[in-house]
């Protein structure tokens, strides 16, 4: 009889480690202190940060550029991911993102999601690509879509949209009042950037609809176009053939960077133990507040295990974790059928 498996599927930890380097960390901990251990390792990512390489590290295809406008109109590269069957695969930020900006350039008025429509034109007109997988993480507007809609009238191939939140277009849960902020917007900003939103003028079915404040309101506009808005973690899972690697699994790792109640909404963590059926799934944080380890723990999480925070120590961090885990195996608490 072979030794147990462990089947590592972390998120990025932002600013620190990619995905895939966080789930190398873990396995070589499991497998210096249990070497019949088997390791399976399938990093995540819920649409954000990190979707292209963890989509390209598991199906594989090839990364091409796009010349295309950042949020303040000045010329960027984009990257995007054409894989062996048509699917192309991209991240908003590429274009449009938050770290294209410096923190003094922050201007929610400003940043339009021009470079984004660029982009999707230019995947769209590759002969290569039938079919476009988005993430819609980690931008720096809040114009609704505008931009792109001026470069794009209309989508040129299906779009699925992969995104981690399920927030509306509009109110206190919309796109201005939570995310506004993060993208340079004041309190007084904000009741502008929502009235600019609602004059758009979607329907109750769109700017209602899961996901429409997403990225500023790019979800509404997306949608608005004909493009389907998903789970971006299920998505994921989905596509890197994760529910057919775990049968195989005695117990699976993740994690993300920080450990919050937001983990519980649409996170790779709470989209693993959600479908990691019969499986004690371990949990690690960068950093891990009380209050979202408590709530992974209902959500049927075996253990939150914090890191000591500290970035340069994240990859040591990651390989004691693996090893801490590997000497309890085999998991006893498995459910078997």
């Amino acid at each position: 009889m072979g030794g147990p498996t462990v089947l590592i599927s972390p998120d990025s930890l932002k600013g620190c480690l990619p995905a895939a380097d966080a789930a190398a960390a873990v396995a070589a901990g499991v497998t210096a202190a249990r070497r019949e251990a088997a390791v399976i390792q399938i990093p995540l990512s819920d649409g954000g940060e990190g979707l292209v390489e963890v989509l390209r590290n598991s199906r594989g295809g090839e990364l091409r550029c796009a010349n295309v406008s950042d949020p303040l109109g000045r010329p960027t590269e984009a990257q995007y991911l054409v894989q062996p069957d048509g699917l192309a695969v991209t991240e908003s930020a590429q274009a449009i993102g938050l770290t294209l900006l410096s923190t003094d350039e922050l201007d929610p008025f400003r940043a339009s999601s021009r470079g984004l429509g660029e982009l999707l034109a230019h995947i769209g007109a590759d002969p290569d690509v039938r079919e476009l997988v988005l993430g819609v993480g980690g931008v720096a507007t809040v114009d609704g879509g505008v931009g792109l809609r001026e470069v794009l009238p209309t989508l040129p191939i299906p779009v699925r949209v992969a995104s981690d939140v399920r927030n509306p277009l509009l109110g206190e849960r919309g796109a201005a009042a939570v995310f506004g902020p993060q993208k340079g917007a004041s309190p007084s900003d904000i009741v502008h950037l929502e009235r600019r939103l609602a004059d758009l003028d979607h329907p109750a079915d769109v700017r209602d609809h899961p996901g429409a404040g997403a990225a500023g309101g790019l979800g509404a506009m997306l949608l608005a176009m004909g493009a389907q808005i998903e789970s971006g973690i299920d998505l994921v899972l989905s596509l890197t053939g994760w529910a057919e690697a775990a049968t195989s699994a005695d117990l699976v790792v993740t994690g993300e960077g920080t450990v919050d109640l937001s983990s519980t909404e649409g996170k790779v963590v709470s989209g693993v133990i959600a479908a990691a059926i019969g499986l004690p799934v371990v949990v690690f944080g960068g950093r891990v507040h009380a209050d979202g380890a408590a709530a992974l723990r209902r959500l049927g999480a075996a253990d939150v295990v914090p890191l000591s925070g500290t970035i340069t120590a994240a990859a040591d961090d990651l390989r004691r974790l693996g090893e801490e885990v590997a000497r309890q195996l085999p998991a006893p608490n498995r459910v078997r059928s």
